[in-house]
């Protein structure tokens, strides 16, 4: 029985954060070595595989599974696939994992402010305005893996290094060779035993964070200093969006 070559690389993460271009980069190098590679990216696919298919939790998960069900076949047909999806929900992520075997798990991570600062569409804004309903970050939680082979804080480090990253993983999976990642990076790596990231930062967001903004300035000031590093991303998020709120909470030092 000839062996399988094909594996899934599984890019998660809020939206912004940059799987997509990361799966682009990796897959260009791949066919470097003549890998058959497809990218499953969730931006490109929903007309022709969930159409009409709205955003609630179970929705959401159905859109996984079968993005999920789709890499599982081409992993099993000797393809390189690389899957930029959100995929909130670590429940079925753990399932596409368990079904397709060859498999690596990537988070892409940005704190959210990040993710604002740098949003030309404005979908971020709009989340936090209450004009985008079910937003994934802001309104709905993202569920970051306990632990990935790759955790990539795209605020951080380059595509590139993002990459490494990655490539090293394949090869201590055994999923690509040395001799291809040579071609690849022009530089020999090495094979080390397969591990795991453990997640610290959480780039996620709650519904309620979006009222922090509007709290009263004396209020906000008492206790700054010693809880800004502690809040929560939507927190910062909410402020970060809404600058002018904390000047409307403060009319008296504005009238003198």
């Amino acid at each position: 029985m000839a062996q399988t070559i094909g594996f899934t690389v599984w890019l998660t993460g809020m939206s912004g954060t940059g799987k997509s271009t990361m799966a682009a980069y990796i897959a260009a190098r791949l066919r470097q070595v003549d890998r058959n590679v497809e990218i499953l990216d969730e931006n490109s696919l929903g007309d022709d595989l969930w159409q009409g298919i709205g955003d609630s939790k179970d929705e959401r998960n159905t859109i996984v599974r079968r993005l999920g069900f789709v890499a599982g076949l081409l992993t099993r047909n000797n393809v390189a696939v690389l899957v930029p999806c959100v995929s909130p929900y670590k429940a079925v992520r753990e399932d596409n994992r368990r079904t397709i075997g060859r498999y690596i798990e990537v988070y892409v991570d940005c704190p959210t402010e990040k993710l604002i600062e740098r949003d030309g569409t404005g979908r971020y804004k709009k989340a936090l305005s209450g004009e985008i309903p079910n937003f994934i970050g802001i309104t709905e939680p993202y569920e970051p893996p306990a632990s990935a082979e790759v955790v990539i804080h795209s605020d951080q480090e380059s595509v590139e290094e993002g990459a490494g990253k990655i490539f090293q993983s394949l090869l201590d999976l055994g999923y690509v060779t040395s001799e291809e990642l040579k071609i690849i990076t022009g530089k020999k790596m090495k094979a080390q035993p397969p591990t795991k990231t453990e997640v610290t930062r959480v780039s996620s967001a709650k519904p309620a964070a979006t009222k922090a903004a509007a709290k009263p300035a004396a209020k906000a000031s008492s206790g700054a200093a010693g809880k800004g590093a502690k809040a929560r991303p939507a927190a910062r998020a909410a402020r970060v969006a809404k600058p002018a709120a904390k000047k409307a909470a403060a009319p008296k030092r504005k009238a003198r």
